[in-house]
Order: structure tokens, then sequence, then C-alpha cells
């Protein structure tokens, strides 16, 4: 026999010690492990950290094996670890109902559980009775199967299993959005079981989505099918959430030991090394102390404070915790392993010899990890007065087995018996590795032949659709329906992947299915939804963001494709060029650089070798050879409201193939779905390879064709048939047509019959009259409100009779209007129109999550509360929609531009940031109220002119109108006139000061303001409306619907936009102003509006109430007892002290207020010991205003000058002051702040100017 080497010696020596401290314990019948032996439930984290020792020891037998012992070892070892991943399969899959119901609600009722019993793999408490939604236990099971699949086990069985585990996918990939309990099982640090967004689970999920992407689960010996599919977007959604978090872990933790897993192995999910240096010195040098490290600041678990018989936390109690917090060494055994894996052997050492000073010694000198070392009862004061000096004892868990099993695996790292690449053979190690330079390769695809000849002349090279053949080119919205199939288990009723919208990198890649090329148009193409897509400027602008992020976020292997399609909307009015905007940026297309990014134009087909190419296995098809069973019929809901552009047509399909391709016909049956009925014959028809030919036997038989269109309710089916034979059943109906359509920005100067409001016999709305009159409305505005109303009364699914019976219904009607005004860009309209129809607005709740991930809260509707309402947590699209609705006082213009708004500031969140810097809360409804004002301000006109023009604004002046307000540049806004289809129209542009004569009408926006709307006020004005031409306007008010903000202006809404006080105060005479006068008032009620301080403010108030008994706004107290339980650079505490000063409804005071307690900070940095009892902030700032006011008329300024804002009783002219200076706001508040704290001062050295 041969002798044993050393190394087998010392590996013999670490197999006994996870025999004795791990294996043991291993349920014979589940394979799971219990939590200790007083705990005896098996925690899904706990389970897949302990077995990873177990897992490198396996590897470490079989790479060192001295003898065929060692390989049968290796092979035992190897599957406790696949007997344990299998047994907590079982566990999860006994819960598939759960992950079908989590996929839509992402609630804590329908998560997995967090534990389940050993011995039988049941539940053992309530779905409400522990705090089960922890997303990184789920996330990293699925990382280490992955990782244990790459290296060579095999866990999964069975495509069931597959289809499983692609569901868990769909499971964590919300990750990004969605509050749990964290990685410590209590949520926020009160520990009331309030759920929050964790930094450890949003990277664990990152990281496993990562890993699981195009995995093959049965290793070498799987196919197609068992490969799990991962859609990037989601994992970038995960990753820039992250990096805005970091190195704060959630909104009550400013720093939590946890993150080290997330920043390190085994996540390794944040791939800027800068971050990842950062986060860890945070840890090291707030959490460390001698015997590991705090799991975060004020942690009250197994502390002597903690009273041990109630779960929850009062929350005035956590600064007892302070520094008491119990220290655990599990987190000295993660720095081991970041070490190895950094190749810091320093760390290594100190970290190794650290943590073999805490170990405990068991029987027979196995060294054991404690779980964590709390102070003793009777050191407890000792060590308040000097932290981290008193010797702790050790409690809790021994060993705490994921501790052990981690300091197991740092020790055969450490001692070479394995290289990091094999406990991490998907490489994860190399995230912070810098990525090559992405090329975006895009293809210019014209809509018609007509187009590309447009194009030509503009030496633009595009291609049509046919010359792309065959390759197929469709919309985005039907990769979300192919994805929907993804991981379909009718066996375990799982549904696949709920239906959401592509983000670019979906888009950007060519997919194959069942032997076609496909390639997808980018998801702001699709026009059916909001109206963004109808302003070319807009459309440039996304553009221009979807590639700046393809740039940075490419992480894949081939380069990104982008189909970029230009349609007839492109075009100018005359349809024989180009629009200016659209033209530019194609020739820079063309030149190689756009938005930040290395461009590549050219054709389709020479991309193919180039681009990144998916093959969708799962659309397939089947044992029975068709792609979807025929009990699966598509649910008609998803498809609402979609409307199909018409170049995006079907496959296409030689005329005489009599191959009948299944995958075309499910297309078409999508495709054909999304189409909405028309009541018009649509007047763009072009481009007329056919939708349908794909359906098309050889013997074209069109008779059945026609009945098989009538099925998936396709009208105009001689459109989609080369052949004329149905063109003559077709009747030219013209809906909604008036005598005066000419007339296209909705003035009509005829005076026609006066329309009251028709009612029948008993008195009720006479509907069927309001129908006729619906025929002799002479503008769209009317038309719209008359649909309105019908709309109110019967609903949208009426018919109205409307030439035939049952006729059309409102909805339709509605959508076909829409249609129209969208032809002639009258903005506030379409916006009105979308509110009535509740259009979608395009990833609205993807926008507000984007917001609220980034640490962001949101406020909807004006001040005060409780009309202003707040959003802190992500919530599903319909109940957002129904909350900004109510915010918005059922005002349904503003609930358009709110949801609007909210869509453009997180276009703004993705790509700049650095806009947001010190704003924790952004509110949309004061926001709004500023843009108005600010309109008012440039164009010196009423408060309702300026809501009117507001609504008016393209989408791209909004957006920009929005910038320069956030970005704090000053700018201006002027008026031109422009002519817009033969009719003039005032229009207004934004341009920054400093620019000189009028900008470009092209550049700037478009906007039509409707001299009917004035005309309508002079008529509201006076009672006497008989004589008003516009009676349908007029007569609207009294039925007593609220129409809203300013589209017919008469509404009372547009008054409370621009508020009442000083908002309405500044707006008077403007024209006498010297124009550099307001700047300052205007600044400030910017800055109050967007809720921005200083840096470091939050830190300085949390000073400030330490050496008082609180601050006091507006009646509202600011507790001292706040400091109590938060800490100074907790995100709760900012977000806490910006709700208080929320109350204050008018901007520019909250900003002075914040200037005074600015004034206050100062103070404390002084040798003071307390400045008093309960500061009375407005106290302090009205006394500098009476000081001011005094001053000033001592100075001679007359009445008029020194005029008091009449809502705070503060004079205009402080308001507009600058902070500093002989007559500065600073001067005066400091005055003020000694005069109140004078008593509290030191009688040296204090001497008042």
């Amino acid at each position: 026999m041969r002798s044993r080497s050393n190394s087998g010696v010392r590996l013999d020596g670490y197999g006994r010690l996870v025999q004795q401290t791990i294996l043991r314990h291993q349920d014979a019948v589940t394979g799971l492990l219990p939590a200790s032996a007083d705990h005896r439930d098996a925690w899904v984290r706990d389970n897949v950290y302990s077995i990873l020792a177990v897992w490198g020891l396996g590897l470490a037998y079989r790479k060192n094996a001295d003898r065929d012992e060692d390989k049968a070892k290796a092979y035992e070892l190897e599957q406790s670890v696949v007997k344990l991943m299998r047994g907590l399969l079982q566990c999860m899959m006994r819960q598939v109902d759960k992950v079908e119901a989590f996929k839509y609600s992402q609630s804590t009722r329908d998560c997995l559980h967090a534990k389940y019993n050993t011995h039988t793999c049941a539940t053992v408490v309530g779905d409400q009775e522990w705090g089960h939604l922890q997303m990184d236990a789920t996330s990293l099971y699925l990382l280490m199967l992955a990782q244990m699949t790459a290296s060579g086990l095999h866990i999964i069985h069975s495509l069931d299993e597959v289809n499983f585990i692609q569901n868990l996918v769909f499971y964590i990939e919300t990750a990004y959005k969605t509050a749990d309990f964290g990685i410590w099982e209590r949520g926020d640090k009160t520990n009331q079981g309030i759920t929050e967004l964790n930094a450890s689970s949003v990277g664990m999920a990152k990281a496993a989505l990562e890993a699981l992407d195009e995995l093959d689960l049965f290793g070498a010996k799987g196919g197609p099918q068992s490969v799990i599919r991962v859609l990037s977007d989601e994992v970038q959604h995960c990753q820039s959430i992250l990096h805005s978090m970091l190195p704060r872990a959630s909104t009550s933790k400013e720093v939590d030991a946890s993150v080290l897993s997330v920043i390190s192995y085994p996540a390794f999910a944040v791939e800027d090394s800068k971050l990842v240096e950062i986060t860890k010195q945070e840890i090291i040098t707030k959490l460390q102390g001698r015997y590991g490290c705090c799991r975060f600041l004020r942690d009250g678990y197994r502390t002597p404070k903690e009273d041990p018989n109630r779960l929850y936390y009062e929350p005035a109690e956590l600064k007892l915790f302070e520094n008491i917090e119990c220290e655990w060494p599990l987190f000295w055994a993660y720095l081991i392993i970041d070490g190895i894996f950094s190749g810091n052997m320093e760390q290594v050492q100190e970290y190794r010899e650290a943590l073999e000073g805490v170990l405990i010694k068991g029987k027979n000198g196995v060294r054991l990890v404690p779980e964590l070392y709390s102070v003793p009862l009777d050191k407890v004061d000792e060590e308040y007065r000097n932290p981290r000096t008193v010797d702790r004892i050790p409690l809790g868990k021994l060993p705490l087995m994921w501790g052990q099993s981690l300091y197991i695996l740092g020790c055969l790292m450490a001692e070479g018996f394995l290289a990091p690449g094999e406990i991490d053979p998907l490489n994860r190690r190399f995230a912070t590795v810098p990525k090559p330079d992405v090329v975006v390769q895009v293809c210019i695809l014209a809509e018609t032949e007509g187009i590309k000849a447009v194009l030509r002349k503009e030496d633009i090279n595009a291609e049509t659709v046919a010359d792309v053949y065959p390759i197929r080119v469709q919309p985005a919205r039907i990769l979300s329906h192919i994805y929907t199939r993804l991981g379909r288990n009718k066996q375990m009723c799982l549904t696949g992947r709920p239906y959401r919208h592509m983000g670019v990198l979906g888009t950007s890649k060519l997919y194959n299915i069942r032997k076609n090329i496909f390639a997808f148009t980018p998801q702001f193409i699709d026009q059916q939804q909001f109206y963004l897509a109808l302003d070319n400027t807009m459309i440039v602008e996304m553009l221009r963001t979807d590639l700046s992020y393809l740039r940075s976020r490419w992480r894949m292997t081939g380069q990104p494709t982008i189909t970029f399609p230009i349609s007839h909307t492109m075009l100018d009015e005359t349809g024989s060029s180009v629009h200016p905007m659209v033209l530019a940026t194609l020739r820079k297309l063309q030149d190689g650089y756009f938005g930040g990014a290395r461009i590549q134009t050219g054709k389709l087909s020479e991309f193919l070798t180039t681009s990144c190419r998916t093959h969708l296995s799962f659309m397939d098809p089947g044992p029975e050879g068709k792609v979807f069973a025929k009990s699966y019929e598509l649910s008609i809901d998803s498809f609402e409201e979609l409307h199909a552009e018409e170049w995006l047509h079907g496959l296409q399909i030689a005329e005489d193939a009599d191959t009948y391709d299944e995958v075309a016909q499910y297309l078409d049956h999508l495709l054909q779905r999304t189409v909405p009925q028309s009541n018009l014959p649509p007047t763009a028809q072009r481009g007329g390879l056919s939708r349908f030919r794909a359906a098309v036997h050889t013997t074209h038989d069109l008779m059945s064709l026609a009945s098989k269109a009538k099925d998936l309710h396709v009208q105009n089916v001689g459109m989609y048939v080369p052949s004329k034979i149905f063109q003559a059943s077709q009747q030219s109906v013209k809906l909604l047509s008036s005598p005066h359509q000419h007339n296209v920005d909705g003035k009509s100067h005829t005076l026609y019959a006066e329309m009251s409001l028709p009612r029948d016999e008993d008195g009720n709305m006479d509907c069927k009259a309001l129908v006729d009159q619906l025929r002799i409305c002479p503008t769209l505005q009317e038309q719209a409100d008359i649909l309105y109303m019908l709309h109110i009364l019967k609903g949208p699914k009426w018919h109205t009779g409307l030439d035939s019976e049952p006729g059309p219904t409102v909805e339709e009607l509605l959508t076909e209007l829409y249609m129209r005004v969208g032809n002639t860009r009258q903005w506030a309209l379409i916006r009105y129109i979308s509110g009535i129809l509740k259009k979608k607005v395009e990833a609205l709740d993807e926008a507000c999550t984007d917001l609220l991930s980034h640490q962001k809260h949101l406020t909807v509707g004006l001040p005060p509360e409780p009309r202003e309402k707040t959003i802190s947590t992500p919530i599903p699209y319909e109940e957002l929609v129904r909350l900004i609705d109510e915010a918005s006082e059922k005002n349904l213009s503003v609930s358009i531009l709110t949801q609007e708004i909210m869509v453009y500031l997180a276009m703004y969140m993705r790509t700049q940031p650095t806009l947001f810097a010190e704003m924790f809360r952004i509110r949309i409804g004061l926001i709004i109220q500023v843009m108005a004002t600010e309109l008012a301000h440039s164009l010196h006109c009423s408060a309702g002119e300026a809501t009117e023009n507001l609504m008016n604004l393209s989408p791209s002046d909004m957006k920009s109108l929005l910038y320069h307000i956030l970005s704090g540049k000053e700018f201006g806004v002027e008026r031109s006139v422009q002519s817009v289809n033969s009719s003039l129209t005032t229009a207004i542009s934004i341009c920054e000061v400093g620019a000189v004569g009028a900008t470009k009408p092209e550049r700037a926006g478009i906007v039509r303001l409707k001299s009917e709307i004035k005309q309508v006020r002079a008529g509201w004005v006076s009672t006497n409306l008989s004589s008003s031409g516009l009676r349908s306007c007029g007569v609207f008010n009294f039925a007593a619907v609220s129409v809203v903000l300013v589209l017919s202006a008469q509404s009372a809404g547009h008054s409370e936009l621009l508020g009442k006080g000083s908002f309405s105060s500044m707006l008077e005479d403007h024209s006498s102003k010297d124009s550099r006068q307001g700047q300052w008032q205007r600044r400030r009620r910017l800055d109050g509006a967007l809720n921005r301080v200083p840096v470091g403010f939050y830190q300085k108030v949390w000073k400030v109430l330490q050496k008082c008994h609180g601050l006091s706004v507006e009646g509202f107290v600011l507790p001292s007892s706040t400091t109590r339980e938060m800490t100074p650079g907790e995100m709760k505490f900012a977000v806490h002290v910006e709700s208080v000063l929320n109350r204050v409804p008018q901007p520019e005071y909250r900003q002075l207020l914040v200037e005074t307690i600015l004034v206050l900070t100062m103070l404390v940095d002084m040798e003071v010991h307390t400045i008093g009892g309960i500061i009375a902030v407005e106290k302090i700032l009205q006394t500098a205003n009476d000081l001011f006011y005094e001053e000033q008329k001592a100075l001679g300024a007359d009445d008029h000058m020194l005029e008091k804002d009449p809502t705070t009783g503060i004079c205009s002219l402080l308001y507009d002051s600058a902070p500093s200076g002989r007559f500065g706001t600073m001067t005066y508040l400091s005055k003020s702040v000694v005069m109140y704290v004078y008593d509290f001062l030191p009688t040296d050295g204090c001497s008042m100017q």
C-alpha cells in the first residue's frame, strides 16, 4: 500500500472536519441540513452555503487523488451535494403554484418559503408568519445550481424540472423592483416586518440571471430543450439599481456586511472595481470589530439590551444598540475568500490569523466557527464609553454551519487544494475586467418603395422589407408574445413568462425561430400605444438614448443590431422629403457616430455574420409537430388596443408553396389579433406584401381565406390578398367626417345651429341625438367632447348605431379620432383623447419602478397631502394609473401629463443620473406647476394661457423644458408663428438664454395654441352662452362632468395648476420689470419644487437634532428622538426630514426654510451643548423677514416694493434676494438665529454684528 502524501493527510483532516460539522447532520431521506441542534428546520440560504465546503472538498479530492479510494470519496461527496440541491428543488417544486402566482403579483403572500421541514420537505410556518420573501436565497440557489452544473454535477433530471427552473428565473427577474425581507429575514431594521429593497438581494439575483443565461442544465448530455434563457434587459435593470444603491445596503441600513457576498464571492455582481473597493472599505471601517464584523449599524440581535420577549423594536430603542452590536466571525471567512480571488495574499493572511483567534475548540480539537460574539451584560456601560474594548462572549449556533462551510472553503483555497476557477467555472470573478468597445450596427428600413426613393434622393441607403427577405422583420411586441411561451408547462400549470415589454438589448439580437431568421424593431417604434412616437424629434431622442445604453450595457458575443424603420409619419407634410430632424439623424448614423456610440450602417444581410444570434428552441415543433397545443388559445386580453403597422407584414412564402408554415400562422395570428377593427378604409395604406399570404394554400382558396379573416376579426381583407375580388364589396364609410375637415387646427368660424344637450321625454340625456350631433361637428375638439360625454354616460363598449346597426362602439370612434388627431399633431387634443381612452403609457410602471429603484420616492398630485400622494414601492400598472387619476382629481390631462413626465424622468435617470443628486423625493405635481409658471413668466401670459401652452407642447419640447428645469440652466421661451397644414398657428420654442436671433422652428418643435380656446374662454366669462358658436364646448361643462385642465380651457382646473398666492402674484406686471428681477425667486422656486438641498444637508440636520428637542415646521415637529432610531447617513432619515419640509406647499418658502436650517447647522459646529427645546424654524424666518422689512423701510423702500406674499407674510423682495451680500438672506437669517438661541450661546467670543 502506498503511503499517504502530506497533502493527502491534510485533505483527510478537512474531510473529517466536514464530516463532523456538516455531513453528519444531513438528512438521509431529503438530503437537507438543519440549521443547528436547536433549530431543526432547513433554511434555503444556509443549506446552499453549508454544502459549498462539501462541493469544494469533492473537487479537491478529484484533483488530488492519491489512490482509488480518493476518487470514490470524491464521488460520495459530490452525490451529497446533488442530494441536497435536489432536496431543495423538491421543497420548491411542491410550491409551484406560488411560483406561478408570484410572477404576476410579487406579493409576500405568494412567495416561496424561506425554510422547510428537514425530514419531509414540507412547509413549517404559515405564509404570513415569517419573513419568507428573500430573493437572495432563491437567487443563491440558482447561482450555485449553475456553477455546480458547469463543474460537471448532474442535478436536474427532467424537462419538467428544466421548466420549473426557467420559471424560477422569471421569479427572480423582478428582484430589482421587489422589496423583500433580505438576508437577515427582518426587512427594515426596526424589525416590524416592513420589506425594503436590498442590495444583497438585487446583486445575488443579477449574478444568478447572468450565470444561468444559455446554460444547459443537462450539462454535456443536454440538447436545445434543456437550455435556460434569460432576457439581458432584466440583468441590466438589476445592474443599474445595484450601482445606484451601493455602498448603501437599503433604505434603513446605510451599510451592511452581507453586501460582501455581492461584491465578491459568490456573486461578483458589481462591474465597477472602484465601487467594489469603496463598498468594501465602508464595511470594514464602519462594521469591523475585534471578533468579526457587525451585520449593520444598530443591529439589536442577541445584544444584552434586546428584549427577548418580543420580535420587534420600538423606533427610539435602536439607539441603545449603538456600539454594542454583536460581531460575526462569518464575514472574515468572506474576506479570506475575497483576498484569494483578488490575489491579495496579505488580506488572506491577516484574516486567517484573525479568524483562527476567534474559533472555538470543540470535541477532539475540532475548530468551530461560532455564530456571533456579544458584549456580556455587566460590561455594557464600559463598552458604551469605550467601544470595541471589552472582551466578548460567543453566543448562538456552534458552529454556524454557513460560516463553518465558508471557513473550510477558504482554507482549501488558501492551501492550494482548489484554484479559484474550480469553484467558479462560469468565470464570474472577471466581472470587473474592462469590456471591449461596442459597435452598434444599424439597418435603415424603408416602409415602402416610395420612402426608399425619397431616402435615395438624400443619399441614404435603405432597404424595404421585401429587400431584406428571407430575414423577417417584426415589431417588438411580437417578441414579447413569443417569449410568453418560454417555460410553459401544462402538467405543472405554469404559464411561461408574463407579457412584458422588450428592452433594447432584447430587440438588438437576431433570432432563429424554426429555420427562419427574425429581426425586431425597437420597442419605441410601436406607435399604437402612447403618443410619444407621433413626435419625430422624440423618436430621434429615444434612438439616441437606446444607442448610448447599448454602448455601455452590451455584454453578449456578437454586435448589437438595431433595425430602424422609416415610416410615412417621418416624412414632412408634403410627403416628398424626410422630416429634417430624422434626416439629420440618418446622416449622423451614416457618418458612424451618434449618441456617444460608434455606428456601422449597412444591409441586414451583411450583418448576419457579426450580429448576436439566439436560437429560440422552445418555438421548435413539439412531439406532434405543432408549435402550440390546440388546447392553448391565445388570451385576447393581452392584445387589447394593439394596432400593427402595415409595413410589418407577415411571413412571405412563395405563392405556390404547398407548405403550411405554423410559425407563420402563429405569428400572423398574433399580428391579426392586434389590428383593431377600423371603420374607415385607412388612408395611409401602403406596402402591399400581404400579411396573409402565409396562410394561402396552393389552391389560393380566397373565399375560405375571407372566412378565416372574419374569425380573426380582420377587416378589409382585400388589402391582404393579392386579388382584387373583394375591393368592390368595400363600402367607403367616412365616420366622424365633418364639413370643415380641411380646417385641421380645429378652428371653425362658421356659426351653425345652436346645440343644447338633447334630452328624451324623461328628461335624461338623449344619447342617440348626441350621436346625430357627432355627424355635424365642425371641429375635432367638439367630436372629442361629445364622445367623452358618451363614454361617461354609456361606457366605452356602447354601440353608437352610427350609419348602421349596431354600429361602431364609442371606443372605436375615439380610437379613430385619435389616429386622425395624431396626423394633425394637435398635442393638447392628443393628450386629452389618450386620457379618455386610458391609453397605456409605454412602460409607465417600468419608468416608475426605475425611479423608485434608484431610491427616489415619487409624489403625484399637487401639495399638500392628502391630495399629494406618495409612491414609495413599485406598484402594478393598473394601481399606479388609478393612484395618478385620484391625485389628479379625475383631471384627465393632468393625469396623462403626470404619466408622460414620469416617463421622461426615468429616461433622464437612465442617461443622466447626476441631475437627481441630493433629491430623494421627486414631486411631479409641483414640477408640472413650475413648468406652467415658467411659461407664464416667459410669455407674459395669464395662468390659463400658460397651462394651455403647456398642454400643447410637443413631447420633445416637454422633455426639453423638463431638462432645463432639472438642470437649473437659465432659459427663455419665445413665441413664433408657424404655418401648419396651411393654417397659421402660434408656436413657442425653448431656447437657452444667450442664443442670438430666433431659433429654428424645426429644432424647437412646433406648438399649436388654439385661438378657439380663447374664444371659448371669452364665451365662458359671459354667462350668456346662447350666442356663442362654440356651444358644444360650453354646454359640456353644464353636464357637471369635469373636463379637464385646459383642453377646453373653460374648466376651472387651470387656475389650480398655477396655485394661489405667490404663484399668481408673480405673474402680474411683468412687462415693466428688469429681466434680472425675479431670478433668485425663480431659482428658489425651482429648488423648492425639486427638493434640492445642499450636499450633506441631512447629516447636518441630524447633528442639529442631537443638540435640541426637535425642529418645528408648519406646526409639524421633527423630534430629536428620530436620531435614536436612524443613523445620519441613512436614506430613511433623509426621506423623513424631506417629508416634514414637504408640508410647506409653496416651494420658494420651503427653500427659505432650508436656508434657515442651514444657518442653524453652522451653530452646531461650535462648542454648544444645547440650543434649546423645540426650535420653531418658521419663527426664525419670520423674525428675519421683519428685520429685512424694517431695514428696507428705513432705507426708503415704498409699500409697492415691500409687498408681502399674502399666504406666508414674507416680503416678495426677500424671496428675490441673493443669499450672500449686505442685504442677502443669510445676513438676516444669521441675526435672527442668534437672537433666537441667544441664551444658549457661550458668553465669550460671540459678538453680534
